[in-house]
């Protein structure tokens, strides 16, 4: 059963897909916040066949804590899932890219329609400056961003060391920062074509203010909150030690 829910994800979302890049691409002459919310038309049917189709439903715990305006979101990032959940469960938002996933056929595309921050992994630190000039920019439109301070997928009782640039991004902008764990590798692994079914706990931490806080303090205390929370909710994840590999701090 997971392998056919698993195979019938991957035609839909080939065959959903395809259509919206290619109108994406179709309507680059509008207004970057109309393109925005043409193409995330998109996050509410790849929602729905993630729930029906794979069985994947998720609940929110702490969704009080979201404030009203724009902020930066530091996130656990441990598969695609959160990629489209996210942008159902939080106001407009845009997420911290890698270049070259806007070269990635029709998903790639489509995404380049969109407002985001992409950058380039290989610049050292004009990529922090990427991250915090277009991300001011993107806050100031009223989009939230979203930032994955590891730097890359981590797999469930791992974790790598928090970059700072989402925190620098915020305490350059003036805007809170929310902290989010969640378990969705659990269910859909990082580079796996099976899924499986369950449902996934998404945790949206206390705000954390940033005047007067030095970014180191930024930074250290949403990995405190978020990876005690990891433990918290998922203990099973961390029975023994496992560790994780460090990422390359950009």
């Amino acid at each position: 059963m997971i392998l056919f829910r698993s195979v019938l994800f991957a035609i839909l979302l080939a065959l959903i897909t395809v259509p919206y890049a290619l109108f994406g691409i179709m309507i680059f002459w509008l207004p970057p916040m109309t393109r925005h919310r043409i193409i995330t038309s998109w996050v509410p049917i790849m929602m729905w066949v993630i729930r029906h189709v794979l069985g994947i439903r998720y609940r929110i715990v702490g969704a009080e804590n979201m404030p009203a305006g724009p902020a930066v979101i530091l996130s656990k990032h441990q598969s695609a899932w959160e990629t489209i959940a996210l942008q159902q469960i939080f106001p407009p938002l845009c997420f911290v890219l890698k270049r070259e996933l806007l070269r990635v056929p029709f998903f790639g595309w489509g995404l380049a329609q969109i407002p985001g921050i992409a950058i380039d992994r290989a610049a050292g630190k004009d990529a922090l400056s990427q991250v915090v000039e277009q991300g001011r920019a993107r806050l100031k439109e009223g989009l939230w961003v979203v930032v994955f301070p590891e730097g890359t997928r981590v797999a469930p009782g791992s974790s790598h060391r928090y970059k700072p640039g989402g925190a620098i991004l915020a305490k350059r902008a003036g805007v809170p920062v929310v902290p989010v764990a969640h378990n969705a590798g659990e269910f859909w692994r990082r580079n796996a074509f099976l899924k499986r079914p369950g449902e996934i706990v998404v945790s949206i931490g206390p705000v954390i203010d940033v005047k007067g806080v030095k970014v180191e303090e930024i930074n250290a205390r949403s990995e405190a909150w978020i990876e005690g929370e990891m433990r918290r909710l998922f203990p099973h994840h961390y029975l023994a030690d496992s560790g994780g590999a460090e990422s390359p701090v950009a």
